[in-house]
């Protein structure tokens, strides 16, 4: 089974979801047989290259209810084992770091893409670090297990550019507009940072569904147990979440 997983860098549900869906995984018993693999979305599509505090650029945006969205994500964070520091996590444009995902699963597979994500979306949201910052994304990229040299050259120069931008307007051709999204063998969608029963459920309903239905091909779809594309309270959307 494949599950490719539509999110930003910058996007807290994106967090949590990545997190629920590997504790669902953890307990399907298919899990050997899972490919998982992210795929690139821009929440802030023209967000500007150099950084800025996050805080500001989300109370300038969305005014005083910006400090109890932050509020709300960081306790439901807690109850995953997630660490939001919105304090010091800085504003910045996420382009850079889906480029290196982008290398990361062309070149070294996908357990070192998903370590990778684990630790850009660490490093946004509980470090402070400045993830469009090529020297920060170096290290991330070498802590992941990517040859250090390897990535300083591929962020120096223009390369998988076109690919990820490519990969930008698929997501956007299969209607996806909010974040995260799974997609799971390319036919069943489930939006939003589901609970991980949710994603047990979905796993198991999408396992059984392509044993009857091997061979046979559809369009992406929500699965019956997910809550309908574009309206869900645990997705991010145009920069702004839903809690």
């Amino acid at each position: 089974m494949k599950v490719e997983i539509f999110s930003d860098i910058a996007c807290p549900w994106c967090y949590l979801g990545k997190r629920r869906f590997e504790q669902a995984l953890d307990r399907f018993a298919g899990k050997a047989e899972v490919e998982v693999v992210f795929r690139p979305y821009q929440l802030v599509p023209d967000a500007p290259e150099s950084a800025s505090p996050h805080r500001a650029w989300l109370a300038e945006r969305y005014g005083p209810q910006s400090v109890a969205m932050d509020d709300r994500v960081t306790q439901l964070g807690k109850a995953e084992g997630v660490h939001f520091d919105f304090d010091t996590a800085l504003h910045v444009n996420t382009f850079l770091g889906h480029r290196l995902l982008h290398l990361a699963e062309r070149e070294y597979g996908a357990a070192v893409q998903s370590e990778l994500k684990e630790l850009l979306l660490k490093a946004h949201f509980a470090d402070g670090v400045d993830v469009g910052d090529r020297a920060a994304l170096t290290e991330l990229a070498a802590a992941a297990g990517i040859d250090r040299d390897r990535a300083a050259a591929y962020l120096a120069g223009d390369e998988g550019a076109a690919e990820v931008r490519a990969q930008l307007a698929e997501a956007r051709e299969l209607g996806i507009s909010a974040v995260p999204t799974f997609v799971f063998e390319g036919k069943w969608a489930v939006q939003g940072g589901q609970e991980a029963e949710t994603f047990l459920r979905v796993l198991e309903q999408v396992a059984a569904e392509t044993a009857e239905t091997a061979g046979t091909s559809g369009t992406t779809r929500d699965a019956e147990s997910a809550e309908p594309a574009g309206h869900d309270a645990h997705a991010c959307a145009d920069g702004a979440c839903t809690v």
